[in-house]
Order: structure tokens, then C-alpha cells, then sequence
């Protein structure tokens, strides 16, 4: 799979341009601020049907506007595909697949995979449990259309068993009946989920094993650990246990929403103990394990985005991790940084053909077009 096309009109800073891609690299170079990033989040809409740095949809339209559009021409296992979708202010996001428009935005996700590394990954390590459990379920919606069906259906439950909670406080009043029906939801909706996070990770381990073993050298053991209270036992067990603590906390203290992942290296804690290098490879490895395992799922490539490689790993770890993925197994990527002689520099060694775009303040243009022999 790959984008051949993508045409944008009041798209942040970009009043209207379409651009051509290679197959295999694309890479945009400028000055922080010009719109280099704004590129990639409208390749990420084709694919999630959102921002990944925005979730407000209208606050992506260009100042002064009253709506945005993005529309993308992919090739699909020899098939091609177009895409749509419009936002205006004050109406509902519209988004088409070959003119037909979707009833529900969650029928189009992981039909066009995508991987994203930016520096906004080390929230993964950083953040709080919310960022990795949004990692997981981002890999595993890619592929698994009922899991997505049981998280939706689930935070539901979630957040409609909250807000009961918070309504016995407020009158004093309890109500066992009625948050007995968000209890089953829950428990159905969240032993499913549980099922299939533990699969997910018996096969992702090995993959991202490999590839820390790769960008580290091998010297290093590193491991992550799946948390869940469902390891502990019967959910419906726990969640009648935590009622009392339910109602004087006013929201629901177990279940899978509290799941977590903890990341080691040598048995030690990689947030507290690793390094900044040991961190950036952590992180890599994690993206390219998502990468392998969607594309060994899938049957076909994702599209791979790098924004600001260089602020994540030096020059040389860089040329390693470019080569890695100019391999044959790995398909379209997309890169930006700053600097356009550095980019042209790199990808002179690099295998595969490679277009290189210059981004200047919402205005893009092509300035070099390398192809190296495979």
C-alpha cells in the first residue's frame, strides 16, 4: 500500500496544494513553524479520521476559513482507492471512501495502517497510563474491528457508570439496580478487551525484543510488563469489592481503564533509570514492533511517518534506522527536518527512490529527486 496522492485545501497552514509521493521515501525539509508537520497530520486524518496532535476538528481549518479538505489516492494491493474528508464550522465531519460516505468513522480505521514517530512518543514513558493504554489499543484497532466495538462500547459504559456515581453523591441516594446494568456492560465489554490485550502482547514481545536488540547493540535486556487488576481475578468480584470505594470516590476504581505497561531495561524501570539514548531506542523499538506486527496482520505495509527524526536520535542512528527501513519489508516513509542538505546528504546512501520537498510557509516544492539501485 502507498499514498500516491494528496490534495489539500484550508488544511491548517496550506490554503490549497497537491503533491505527487514516491513509493518509497518522501521527505519534507524547513524551518520550524512552516508547515512540515501539518503535512503529516493530514496523511494521519486519511488514515484515523483525526488529528494526532489536535482532537478539536475545526481547529484545523485555516484562520479565517469555514471549512478544510483532505483528500488522498491510495494503490491497495494493486487497487486504487480515494479519500475524503471535509470539516466545516458547526457541521459534522464528513468522511468518503471512493465516494461513499461512512455511517460510522470507526468502519474505516485499519484499512489504511499507519505509524507515526514523533517526539511526542516519549509521553510513552513519561506520561500517564492513558498515553500507553492509547498505544495498545491504537496497534490492536488496526486490526481487530471487534475490539475497537468492545473499547467504544465499553468507555460508554464507563463513563455513563461515572456519571451515576457522581448523581447518588450529589442526592444521596443509592441505587444498586441501576449501576448493576453498567456493571455487566462493563465486565462483558472488559473481559474481552482484557482476552485480547494479553494475546497482543504474547506476540508483540518478541517482536520488539528484536528490534531493541538491533538499535542497541544486543547488550542490553529489556522487557514489558502487561498490568491489569483482571490478572488478579473475576472482574465482576473486583467491581462489587470496589463498590464502597466506588461511591466515596464518585468514579470506578477498577477495571481494564486503569490497565498499564511497564517498560524495563536490566529489571529497572526504563522512566526512572534510562538513559536518554536508552529511552529513544525504547521508543523506536516500540514503533517499528507496531510497524512489523500491523504489516504481518495486515498482509501488506503501513505507511511509516518520521517527524523531527533528528531530534530524536543523532546523524548516525539515524543513517541506521533510514537503511533499516529502506528495506524491502518495509514500504512508504515519510520524513521531515529542518535541514534540507542533511536529508539530501543521508538519503544519497540510502537504497530506494527518494523525493525530497522544500516547505516554505504553506508553499511546498520538489528540489530533488534521488533514486538509488536496490
Amino acid at each position: 500500500m502507498h499514498l500516491l496522492k494528496v490534495s489539500l485545501f484550508n488544511f491548517r497552514n496550506y490554503p490549497e496544494i497537491s503533491l505527487e509521493f514516491s513509493s518509497k521515501f518522501n521527505c519534507f525539509a524547513g524551518n520550524n513553524g512552516t508547515g512540515k508537520t501539518n503535512l503529516l497530520e493530514a496523511i494521519y486524518y486519511l488514515s484515523f479520521c483525526k488529528s494526532f496532535s489536535n482532537p478539536i476538528d475545526t481547529q484545523n481549518i485555516m484562520f479565517g476559513q469555514d471549512m478544510f479538505m483532505i483528500q488522498g489516492q491510495y494503490k491497495v494491493n494493486g487497487q486504487e482507492d480515494e479519500l475524503y474528508c471535509g470539516v466545516k464550522r458547526q457541521q459534522r465531519k464528513v468522511f468518503k471512501r471512493n465516494k461513499k460516505e461512512y455511517e460510522r468513522l470507526s468502519d474505516h480505521i485499519g484499512l489504511y495502517p499507519l505509524v507515526l514517530i514523533s517526539p511526542g512518543d516519549s509521553q510513552l514513558i513519561l506520561g500517564g497510563s492513558d498515553e500507553r493504554r492509547k498505544f495498545v489499543d491504537g496497534v490492536i484497532s488496526q486490526y481487530n474491528h471487534d475490539y475497537l466495538h468492545h473499547l467504544l462500547s465499553y468507555n460508554k459504559a464507563l463513563a455513563q457508570r461515572n456519571a451515576l456515581l457522581k448523581m447518588f453523591a450529589e442526592r444521596r441516594r443509592f441505587d444498586a439496580a441501576s449501576l448493576e446494568v453498567y456493571d455487566e456492560l462493563m465486565i462483558m465489554h472488559g473481559e474481552m478487551i482484557f482476552e485480547e490485550r494479553k494475546r497482543f502482547f504474547d506476540e508483540f514481545l518478541p517482536v520488539f525484543n528484536d528490534y531493541y536488540k538491533t538499535l542497541s547493540g544486543g547488550n542490553e535486556k529489556v522487557t514489558i510488563e502487561y498490568q491489569s487488576t483482571l490478572v488478579e481475578g473475576d472482574f465482576g468480584k473486583q467491581m462489587l469489592e470496589a463498590r464502597d470505594k466506588d461511591l466515596i470516590a464518585q468514579y470506578s476504581t477498577v477495571g481494564i481503564h486503569k490497565d498499564d505497561l511497564a517498560f524495563f531495561i536490566h529489571d529497572v524501570p526504563v522512566k526512572r533509570y534510562g538513559s536518554q539514548g536508552q529511552q529513544k531506542s525504547f521508543l523506536i523499538a516500540l514503533k517499528l514492533a507496531q510497524y512489523t506486527f500491523t504489516r504481518n496482520i495486515k498482509g501488506f505495509s503501513p505507511i511509516l511517518l518520521f517527524d523531527d527524526i533528528f531530534d530524536k536520535l543523532d546523524e548516525s542512528r539515524v543513517e541506521q534506522l533510514m537503511t533499516l527501513v529502506s528495506d524491502e519489508t518495509f514500504g512508504q516513509v515519510f520524513v521531515t527536518d529542518t535541514h534540507i542538505e542533511r536529508l539530501e546528504t543521508l538519503f544519497r546512501k540510502i537504497k530506494g527512490d527518494t523525493r525530497i520537498f522544500l516547505v516554505e510557509a504553506g508553499n511546498i516544492t520538489k528540489v530533488s529527486n534521488l533514486s538509488n539501485a536496490r
